[in-house]
């Protein structure tokens, strides 16, 4: 799997003002045209607003698939989101 179209997810306002920052672990099942059709976290930032920000985002990623025999097939993948205030 490759990225197509992988914009990044907006740092929540809410979390921003409240000095949050954190790591969300998404997971992400693929189809073989390269649409997600499911994302789900896998492990919390432990802030909604930061999980629910990288959940939004990854689900309109739009991904080159995995192949098998030179075929397009659905898979899975799971993608690490940092936020961090700079």
């Amino acid at each position: 799997m490759g990225a197509v179209s992988t914009p990044s997810p907006d740092y929540p306002y809410s979390a921003r003002t409240r000095r949050r920052q954190g790591l969300v672990l998404i997971r992400l099942d693929v189809e073989a045209d390269g649409r997600v059709s499911r994302a789900e976290v896998l492990e919390s930032s432990g802030d909604a607003a930061l999980d629910e920000a990288a959940l939004g985002a990854l689900g309109r990623w739009r991904l080159r698939p995995a192949t098998e025999g030179g075929r397009p097939v659905a898979g899975r993948v799971e993608v690490p989101v940092r936020f961090r205030l700079e």
